[in-house]
């Protein structure tokens, strides 16, 4: 099973991309969350967690920048009626974050709004993964695969202050998608105010 990829981006949709990875090309579909992180980075190595889903007709990677991206990938298609193709449009359809919460929150009407996903299909959600959710909110901070070293470097200051690790990558990874050219000393400034205020 593949679980994470390293590699150069050769082509990319937004549904779909070719990976370089040490000379193979690993085709991976993305959802629109992971999609919009890559646009900003497509001349870096790109990194990827895999969800690896076997099918009787082959193999099909699906790729996420955070791990908590692919658990909630994961976590939807346990679902009975939900394929990993409705997953990744339910991923692509609202940012990870208000999906987890509106299913957390049992939001029957907010979850029926994403394209494929009908009434019957949202209750189900909420049914089977209502309690799962608020356990992954709980514990899972919103990492990406690979930190850049500014930002850990930030992290570790903050929990050399006394915040707990998760708290503050958490608090780190939300000023650095508001301000994804943030220096060192921004990011932390900006880390302890929203601390501060948690």
């Amino acid at each position: 099973m593949i679980g994470y990829l390293q590699g150069q981006l050769l082509k990319a949709t937004p549904e779909r991309l070719l990976l370089d990875v040490q000379g193979v090309g690993y085709e991976v579909h993305v959802p629109l969350s992971t999609w919009y992180e890559i646009e900003k980075r497509r001349d870096e190595t790109i990194r990827l967690f895999i969800h690896t889903h076997m099918r009787e007709d082959g193999i099909a990677l699906f790729g996420f920048w955070t791990e908590r991206e692919k658990l909630l990938f994961e976590r939807l298609i346990a679902v009975s009626g939900i394929g990993p193709r409705l997953a990744r449009v339910a991923l692509s359809g609202m940012a990870p974050d208000d999906l987890l919460g509106a299913i957390a929150a049992g939001d029957v009407g907010r979850l029926a709004t994403i394209p494929g996903v009908g009434k019957k299909t949202a209750e189900r959600m909420v049914l089977e993964l209502k309690d799962k959710m608020r356990e992954l909110a709980a514990e899972l901070p919103e990492t990406p695969a690979a930190a850049p070293a500014a930002d850990q470097d930030v992290v570790s200051a903050l929990v050399n202050l006394g915040y707990k690790s998760s708290l503050a990558e958490r608090a780190v990874g939300e000023v650095r998608r508001e301000r994804p050219d943030a220096a060192f000393h921004e990011l932390l400034r900006a880390s302890l105010n929203r601390l501060s205020r948690a």
